[in-house]
C-alpha cells in the first residue's frame, strides 16, 4: 500500500509540474514567427545513407548493432557543401531547415563528447557537418531546427522498444537513468555549440507503446531546452495531442485532421502552431532505388493546402552518402522556388482563412485580405459561404483583373473570368 501511495504522489507531482508550464514571451514570439515561416525543408542523413535502403535499414534488415557501427569507418561525404544546400533551400523559398542530428541508429551527425560514435571522431571525414550547416543557415537567414531521436538501437542502456528487436542488443543492460543522462548531455551540446536553434524536434516516443507505464521524463528534457535557449520551440512526433511543455504540434505524412498515412488516428488538434512533415519520395533517408518522387505540382499544392489548414509544410530530402542532394530533389526545389517567388505573398505570414478547406481548394488570410486558392474547380463560378463579412473588392491575383461578386443569404459567388487551370488560381478578396 505504501508503494502504491508513493507512486501516486510521484505521478501527481509530475503532472503538476508539467501542467505549470507557461510559455515565455520568447516562446510566444517564436511560435508566431514559426507560423509566419510556413515552409521548411527536412533532412534525413546519416550512416544509413551508405546502404541506400532508407533510414530504418538497421532495424528492417536486423543488422547486428556492433557490425553496423563499422559503417562509420568508411563514411566520407566528400561532396558535402553546407552553403550549396542552404542556398538551394533559400532559393526554394524555405524559411527553416530541420536536420537529423541523431537518428534511431544512434550515430551523431555532430561533434559530441558523450561518445566517439559521431561524424567527427568516428569517421575519416572528421568534419562537423552540423556546425557547417549552422554557419550557412545563419549566413543566409535560414532558421535551423534539430531532429533528435528518443530511440537508440546502438546503446545497450536504451530500454528495448518494439523497433530494433533483431539487432542483437543485450537485454540485461537497460538503464534509462543512464540513457537519459546521455540524451541531456547531447541536448546541452546542441543548444550550446551551434548558435540559435529554432526548435528541437523529438521522434521515437511511439517506440515504447507496448510499455504503457514507461516514463520518458519529458518534462526534464523540455525544461532543459527552454532553460538553455528560452526561444527554442519543442516538438514531439508522438502522434498524440500536445503534451505540457511542447510548443508546436506536428503531423507526419498528413495534413492536420487527416489520417491517410495511419499515424494520426484519433489525434486531437490542439491550440499550438501546426506543422505537416512529408517525404519527397517514399522514405525519409536515401534509398537508391526509390524514384517515386512527388511531382512539383503535388508539393506546391500541399504547401498551399497546409497553409489553408493553418499549418506549416515541411518537405523531406534524403541526401546521398557523398553529401549531394539527389538530382530529383534539386529539380523540385527549383520549381517550388519559382512558384513561391511569384505567389509567396499569399502563403508567408498568413493563417488559415475564414472559409474552411473545401474540395475546390483553401483560403489563406492576412488581416482583411483573403486569398482564395482554387486547385480543383471545373466552373467559372465559385461559391463561398461568407456570411459574417462583406467583400469590399475582388480581383485575380495574377493581372489584378476585377472579379464580379454576387451575394445572397448563404454567402457570395465569385464570377471568374475563366475556368481555373493549372496548379493554383488565386483570387484576392478585401473584406470589411
Amino acid at each position: 500500500m505504501k508503494k502504491i501511495s508513493t507512486l501516486l504522489l510521484l505521478m501527481v507531482a509530475s503532472l503538476t509540474a508539467s501542467a505549470q508550464y507557461q510559455a515565455s514571451p520568447e516562446i510566444l514570439k517564436a511560435r508566431t514567427e514559426f507560423q509566419d515561416n510556413k515552409f521548411g525543408i527536412y533532412i534525413h542523413w546519416g550512416l544509413y545513407s551508405m546502404l541506400g535502403n532508407g533510414e530504418w535499414v538497421m532495424s528492417n534488415r536486423n543488422i547486428n548493432y556492433k557490425e553496423y557501427t563499422h559503417l562509420a569507418d568508411g563514411f566520407y561525404p566528400s561532396k558535402f557543401d553546407a552553403e550549396e544546400w542552404v542556398k538551394a533551400f533559400k532559393a526554394a523559398g524555405a524559411r527553416y531547415v530541420t536536420f537529423t542530428t541523431r537518428h534511431h541508429d544512434g550515430f551523431s551527425m555532430f561533434k559530441t563528447s558523450a561518445n566517439n560514435y559521431n561524424i567527427v571522431d568516428g569517421t575519416p571525414f572528421h568534419r562537423d557537418v552540423l556546425k557547417e550547416l549552422a554557419d550557412a543557415c545563419q549566413k543566409y537567414g535560414i532558421k535551423l531546427h534539430l531532429y533528435y531521436s528518443h530511440v537508440d538501437w546502438s546503446r545497450p542502456d536504451y530500454p528495448q522498444g518494439w523497433s530494433g528487436m533483431g539487432i542483437g542488443k543485450p537485454k540485461d543492460q537497460y538503464n534509462y537513468d543512464s540513457y537519459l543522462a546521455f540524451m541531456k548531455h547531447q541536448l546541452t551540446e546542441l543548444l550550446t555549440n551551434y548558435g540559435p536553434i529554432g526548435a528541437i524536434w523529438f521522434d521515437g516516443y511511439w517506440d515504447q507503446k507496448n510499455n504503457p507505464k514507461f516514463d520518458w521524463r519529458l518534462d526534464e528534457q523540455y525544461s532543459l531546452i527552454h532553460r538553455l535557449q528560452p526561444g527554442c520551440l519543442v516538438a514531439n512526433n508522438h502522434h498524440k495531442a500536445p503534451k505540457p511543455g511542447e510548443d508546436l504540434q506536428t503531423f507526419e505524412q498528413d495534413l492536420p485532421g487527416q489520417n491517410t498515412a495511419g499515424y494520426s488516428k484519433g489525434t486531437v488538434i490542439g491550440q499550438l502552431p501546426l506543422e505537416t512533415v512529408m517525404t519527397m519520395n517514399k522514405v525519409w533517408g536515401y534509398d537508391i532505388t526509390d524514384k517515386k518522387y512527388k511531382s512539383s505540382e503535388y508539393i506546391i499544392q500541399h504547401i498551399i493546402k497546409a497553409a489553408g489548414n493553418n499549418a506549416n509544410y515541411v518537405i523531406n530530402i534524403g541526401p546521398r552518402p557523398d553529401g549531394k542532394l539527389p538530382v530529383e530533389a534539386v529539380e523540385r526545389l527549383k520549381a517550388i522556388g519559382d512558384w513561391m517567388g511569384r505567389y509567396g505573398e499569399t502563403i508567408y505570414g498568413t493563417r488559415g482563412g475564414i472559409v474552411r478547406p473545401h474540395d475546390w481548394g483553401v483560403t489563406t488570410q492576412k488581416g482583411n485580405t483573403l486569398y482564395v486558392h482554387i486547385m480543383n474547380c471545373q466552373d467559372r463560378a465559385l461559391f463561398l459561404p461568407l456570411t459574417d463579412r462583406r467583400v469590399a473588392s475582388a480581383r485575380m491575383f495574377d493581372g489584378h483583373q476585377k472579379v464580379r461578386v454576387s451575394k445572397n443569404a448563404e454567402g457570395v459567388t465569385l464570377e471568374l473570368p475563366a475556368v481555373p487551370k493549372g496548379v493554383d488560381t488565386i483570387v484576392e478578396l478585401t473584406l470589411k
